[in-house]
């Protein structure tokens, strides 16, 4: 019978402490950035109005979204979805989240390849995220009654290896929005120094998160196909 060896436990373990470590230090960074006041008062809402305005984006509304680091971009119904805080508050890290949303819907805007390229995957990805590691275990399983239970093996490894490329794809869409957001702020003058590195300290610990995603999910899928091809 399959079952995950110390190999598995020793990724998992190692990436998820990581994660945590990213999770925790992206947590503390905002925390310590919403207390930097903006200079020119203006809450993370009208940032992202100003943003989206000056990229004569006319077709996206910025609203509010409950919760903790909910913000997104939803390219559906073309909306800013700004959590709570960030909507309302006045600060370096409201000012970078908010700005960095509105990254998504200039790359949306624009066509950027690489978004278009992850919206793409999102259906396929919902389906395989579901399947893919019963498919393994019981390929993997069946191999060691019958011959078909490697080519069942190898279509989990087939399926995860979807979800490992949805999260090398986020990568840049992630950093360019960051990118776009910080050159926006930098050069429309938006924040002071000090708002200004802090906001940028902040996007940085953020795209960190999906770095260890990425490197997990392909440790991950290396892992499988380690184990189906010494069974194969």
């Amino acid at each position: 019978m399959f079952g995950f060896d110390i190999g598995y436990i020793i990724i998992a373990g190692a990436f998820g402490l990581f994660s945590m470590f990213v999770g925790n230090k992206l947590k503390s960074k905002f925390k310590k950035y919403s207390k930097v006041q903006l200079r020119n008062g203006m809450s993370g809402a009208e940032i992202a109005e100003k943003m989206l305005a000056d990229h004569g984006i006319r077709d996206v509304k910025v609203i509010s979204t409950p919760g903790m680091l909910t913000d997104h971009y939803n390219p559906a119904n073309k909306t800013v979805n700004l959590s709570e805080g960030v909507y309302s508050e006045r600060n370096a890290a409201a000012a970078a989240v908010a700005a960095h949303e509105c990254g998504h819907a200039v790359q949306h805007a624009t066509a950027y390849s690489w978004l278009q390229m992850r919206s793409k995957l999102v259906p396929i990805l919902n389906i395989t995220s579901r399947f893919s590691m019963w498919v393994i275990i019981g390929g993997l399983a069946l191999m060691q009654t019958t011959a078909i239970g490697g080519t069942i093996a190898w279509v989990g490894v087939a399926l995860y290896g979807i979800g490992t490329l949805f999260s090398f794809v986020t990568l840049p869409v992630e950093y360019d929005a960051s990118n776009r957001a910080l050159a926006w702020l930098k050069n429309k003058n938006m924040l002071a120094p000090q708002e200004y590195a802090g906001a940028e300290d902040a996007l940085k610990w953020a795209a960190r998160t999906y770095l260890v995603a990425a490197l997990a999910a392909l440790a991950t899928l290396l892992y499988f196909i380690m184990r189906v091809s010494s069974r194969d």
